[in-house]
């Protein structure tokens, strides 16, 4: 619970929950024929709908993007170090908009939701998702605001990939896109620690082929393992060295096999946490979704080429201890801008956070998207026929 909601925050916010009555058509073949996007929103929309930005979450998150929802809150929103009144997404001169994908689980249509033809869970039985069905479904929600064009499009690792989406899918829709901690495709690295991820899911004793809910059960050992995976894939080894190095939680080696090392506690108590949190059809859902992203696909495998049908100007930052989509990743990104002959500016920011980097507010990072705001907020349109 905060103590007092800082003067710098968006204060206390609610989700809105909103219905789509026309059907979405998906890459797998099949058709939502409705569906709910669960929302938030910060800031005020202006009389020219000119300055709203949209931000797309990673793996596991989620509308709740800045602020509180109730004064029992422990934490803020997930991204709330960049979101709120002065801070570099400046909510009094953006109007904002956090959801919670399609396949998510806090509130929009996905695996633990009811499916209206069945007036039970859809479980496994929901659509696999695509990156590109998630930006389709956005560009509804916009329409839904009636935003003819996003001042920007923003987004971290998964959410970056969105971001970059937006901008080959529905170039005229976007004047900037952000796209951080981010890469082209996953690589095959990438992919395989998904699948372990999924297989430990999946092979839990209480997963029961994905209709655990009918059973009342929860594959919490499986959800708790494939987080500890994917955590440890998220910090650096130079953070977990920083962070936890070879400390013993009691001073002394037990010669037993509970956790002895604070990291182990640590994965642990993140496993434990995410287990009550997070659903477990939803996490098989997003991953694969990540291992699907390849927008250079339908163009032969050409970059570049895929990237010459954007209009907007790009900013594209990586870390330099993020090994889950190292430097290496966005440099492409930036190149293949280059070479498609886009504006595109990048930075790569020093930190030993690792991936997780995205989500923290380190003072060189911040500086920079700060900056890079400024050039957002310069180029919003001051009447609605007006655009990039």
């Amino acid at each position: 619970m905060p103590e007092i909601i800082p003067d710098d925050s968006v204060g206390l916010v609610q989700p809105e929950k909103i219905l789509f009555n026309q059907p979405l058509e998906l890459a797998c073949g099949r058709t939502l024929d409705q569906y709910h996007l669960m929302v938030e929103t910060y800031g005020e929309l202006n009389e020219a709908r000119s300055n709203a930005i949209l931000i797309c979450h990673a793996l596991s998150g989620n509308h709740h993007v800045a602020g509180y929802n109730s004064l029992d809150d422990r934490k803020p929103g997930w991204w709330d170090s960049a979101i709120g009144p002065g801070k570099p997404i400046d909510t009094n001169k953006f109007f904002v908009i956090g959801l919670n994908n399609l396949g998510g689980c806090h509130g929009s249509s996905g695996p633990n939701q009811t499916n209206p033809d069945t007036n039970k869970p859809y479980g496994p039985d929901f659509p696999l998702m695509t990156v590109a069905d998630w930006v389709n479904s956005q560009a509804r929600l916009a329409d839904h605001f009636g935003i003819e064009q996003w001042a920007a499009v923003i987004g971290g690792s998964l959410g970056g990939m969105q971001a970059l989406q937006w901008s080959i899918d529905y170039p005229q829709r976007l004047r900037h896109c952000m796209v951080i901690a981010a890469a082209p495709k996953l690589s095959a690295q990438n992919i395989a620690f998904n699948e372990v991820a999924r297989q430990a899911i999946s092979k839990d004793p209480q997963f029961h082929n994905g209709h655990y809910y009918e059973q009342d059960e929860v594959p919490k050992v499986g959800l708790m393992l494939a987080r500890m995976l994917g955590h440890i894939t998220y910090l650096s080894d130079d953070g977990m060295r920083d962070k936890f190095g070879r400390e013993l939680r009691e001073g002394k080696i037990s010669f037993d096999f509970n956790p002895q090392f604070e990291v182990e506690s640590y994965l642990r108590y993140q496993g434990e946490r995410f287990s009550t949190e997070f659903d477990a059809n939803t996490y098989l859902l997003m991953t694969k979704a990540l291992d699907y992203y390849d927008p250079a696909a339908d163009f032969n495998h050409d970059l570049p080429a895929a990237l010459k049908r954007a209009l907007c100007k790009f900013m594209v930052i990586s870390f330099t201890t993020d090994w889950r989509f190292s430097p290496e990743r966005s440099r492409a990104i930036t190149d293949a801008l280059v070479e498609a002959g886009k504006q595109v500016s990048y930075a790569e920011i020093d930190s030993p956070q690792g991936h997780d980097a995205f989500l923290i507010p380190i003072p060189r990072y911040m500086e920079i998207f700060r900056a890079y705001m400024k050039r957002v907020e310069a180029d919003i349109p001051k009447t609605s026929g007006e655009t990039a």
